[in-house]
């Protein structure tokens, strides 16, 4: 599983540069990097001066590093497909016609339970993040990403996000119980087996919704860093995140005070200057335990590949060449992060040897199968492909964990040298 790095905070203060910096700096290190943003604003775009789309695609002068951007509506149908046709045929006419059999209390419960839920587009509070996670932990679980950075729509949305565990409980409690009311009538019209599969589809979401939170929770899968300026409201939303992400337990690890006017002798800037510096010590004080950078103002714009690359620079220093190993690797100057790569292959004679990061994951919960020679493990109720250089055959390979890494050993076969020979 990739590590995750997240930047936050007020909008305008510069965490998409500093996202965007951070991952191009990591690819030109040597590691596979996926950027992702759901700001609705498209502004990784905008820094990059390339057009994303809401599928990773390779980012132009680069070997190893991808880009998204999160287009997340919401949209029922999408998150949870059985879900939005059940509850689109409570206004169907059969179902209408027919609750003259319901008794009037059911008939009343009915009626209520209708007026709560918009049936054509079923709304939850922070569904809209909820499935921008979602779609965040399908990639976190490709094998193919060492680093998944993810510059995140203000502070807000993840915090509304971080609550929903709780939230679907009660929401999907309603529903269920709304569809109970009309279970004998719903199983005629629309089959015995629905109000099943709807409870196993919630339970499924609300499963995910859990392990990416606990995803978040973990300092050895995901780091935080917020990003504000030295002026009086983006100290004060900076802390006010960073408590209530601390509510949350999410782990932050750096602050990054960006624009910082430079140390010139000019009564104007030296005033500026000596204000803005209260404001560093106000965040270094408040944050003590906290990482606190600080980045001056360049003189031109940050925008483009090579002003990026610039920044990072500023931010980490000097490229470096990571080991070949699953990790921690340790890096940065102004900001501090620790990563692990998500797999790690090597041959050795007649047996590859695969290692995963694979940190919170219920080890009950995870399978291996292979299907013509393709080793596929399912995470999360999800068949995620683990590219090998040799055939795999179930039957010959051995695993085993230790720790939050997963050893997958597959010993050369007959079909690889067939395959050689040809």
């Amino acid at each position: 599983m990739a590590r995750l790095l997240l930047f936050g905070g007020k909008g305008g203060v510069g965490k998409t540069t500093t996202s965007a910096a951070t991952a191009i700096w990591l690819a030109e290190c040597g590691l596979n990097v996926l950027l992702v943003s759901s700001d609705p604003a498209h502004s990784t775009s905008d820094s990059l001066g390339v057009q994303l789309n809401s599928e990773p695609e390779i980012i132009d002068g680069f070997q190893n590093l991808w880009g998204l951007e999160m287009n997340p509506e919401g949209k029922l149908s999408t998150l949870l497909p059985k879900l939005g046709k059940a509850v689109d045929g409570m206004n169907s006419p059969q179902l209408s016609g027919l609750s003259m059999f319901l008794d009037p209390d059911a008939k009343d419960e009915m009626s209520k339970m209708k007026e709560e839920i918009q049936t054509d587009e079923l709304i939850l509070p922070g569904l809209d993040e909820a499935l921008a996670f979602d779609e965040l932990l399908r990639h976190m679980e490709n094998p193919a990403w060492d680093v998944v950075i993810f510059d995140t729509a203000p502070t807000g949305h993840t915090l509304r996000f971080l609550s929903l565990p709780e939230l679907i409980d009660t929401w999907s409690d309603r529903l269920l119980r709304m569809l109970r009311i009309s279970g004998g009538l719903r199983s005629m019209l629309f089959g015995r087996k629905q109000s099943d599969e709807l409870k196993e589809e919630l339970e499924r979401f609300r499963n995910r919704v859990i392990h990416i939170r606990n995803i978040l929770n973990n300092p050895h899968s995901s780091s935080f860093t917020l990003v504000t300026i030295p002026e009086r409201m983006g100290v004060n939303e900076t802390i006010r995140a960073h408590h209530a992400l601390s509510q949350f337990k999410i782990p932050v690890h750096n602050c990054l005070i960006n624009r910082l006017t430079p140390d010139i002798d000019h009564p104007f800037i030296q005033t500026r200057f000596n204000e803005e510096q209260k404001r560093v010590e106000e965040l270094k004080t408040t944050l003590e335990h906290l990482n606190v950078g600080t980045v001056e103002v360049f003189e031109t714009e940050v925008h483009g590949i090579e002003m990026l690359r610039q920044f990072g620079k500023s931010l980490y220093g000097e490229l470096v060449s990571f080991e070949n190993t699953i990790g921690p690797h340790e890096f940065g100057n102004v900001l501090h992060h620790s990563i692990h790569r998500g797999m790690v292959q090597r041959i050795d004679e007649n047996v590859e040897h695969i290692s995963l990061h694979l940190p919170d994951l219920d080890r009950s919960s995870l399978s291996l199968r292979c299907e013509a020679g393709i080793l596929f493990i399912n995470m999360n109720g999800r068949d995620v492909e683990i590219p090998t250089d040799f055939y795999a055959k179930r039957t010959l390979i051995n695993a085993s964990s230790s720790g939050d890494i997963l050893n997958i050993d597959i010993p050369k076969s007959s079909k690889d040298e067939n395959h050689t020979e040809g």
